[in-house]
């Protein structure tokens, strides 16, 4: 069996459905156990804490920037799936050489929806695939059509800060959620400074979770850092996890907004 990855490389599975998956991205874990894959996954890495039955039980191989190549040699798998992102390009060329590796490269919303339907191919779990993204894009569907978007500076870093940029699936995001970011015009995951916040008039600032762990003291921060703006802690997996966690977004999103009364 054959599929093509994200990358455009052949992946080739001599072993159809996999018996022994090897998951290096949290999100794709968190599908991979909704999908009803909890046996088949032989390893996860250490960021991959949800579900938590998971994280408890499945043998680990490190961070997702530095794996444990021996270790995942050892629990000999069938299928590998990583991330472009998430993952060192080192990393993947070296385990592509030696197991079926599927990269993903997720930088929109309706490229995670398409991607939950490759992985539930891959994985023989087709038909679950599909409830899971009926239940998702009906959820969407149902978010209202807000009549302005409030703009959002995205925190992913403190010192220095860095912001989500256009390009990014977390922009896409925000914009699904009835937001606009303010650096939608920047790339990636710019370092900016105070003025660049001020120049662009941002309404709100979100404090992700991840990766930098925000706390509430960075509240006050850095709402007297940037006069005039709102901040609030978000839950980063809600904006960045590409997964089955997108069943748990819109109703995330709508209390956001509730939470700002706009």
């Amino acid at each position: 069996m054959q599929f093509i990855d994200d990358l455009d490389r052949i992946v080739s599975l001599k072993t159809f459905p996999p018996k022994r998956i090897i998951s290096v991205v949290p999100s794709i874990t968190e599908l991979l156990y909704d999908l009803g894959l909890e046996e088949e996954i032989v390893g996860i890495t250490k960021f991959c804490v949800f579900p938590e039955v998971i994280y408890r039980t499945k043998p680990r191989i490190g961070g997702t920037k530095k794996l444990d190549i021996d270790k995942i040699k050892s629990l000999h798998p069938d299928l590998i799936i990583a991330n472009k992102e998430e993952n060192q390009k080192e990393d993947i060329e070296l385990l592509s050489s030696s197991f079926p590796t599927y990269v993903s490269d997720i930088k929109l919303f309706k490229d995670a929806i398409e991607k939950i339907k490759i992985i539930g191919d891959i994985t023989n779990k087709g038909d679950e695939a599909k409830s899971m993204l009926k239940t998702i894009e009906a959820s969407f569907l149902k978010l209202p059509t807000f009549p302005t978007k409030p703009k959002v500076a995205y925190m992913i870093w403190k010192d220095p800060i860095m912001v989500a940029g256009g390009d990014t699936y977390i922009s896409d995001l925000l914009n699904q959620a009835g937001f606009e970011n303010a650096f939608a015009s920047y790339s990636r995951y710019p370092c900016i400074t105070q003025a660049d916040i001020e120049k662009a008039r941002v309404d709100l600032i979100f404090l992700s979770s991840e990766p930098f762990p925000f706390k509430e003291r960075d509240i006050a921060y850095f709402e007297a850092l940037i006069s005039g703006a709102r901040a609030t802690l978000v839950d980063g997996t809600m904006f960045s996890w590409y997964g089955s966690r997108l069943l748990l977004a819109p109703t995330y999103f709508l209390n956001l907004r509730q939470e700002f009364n706009i």
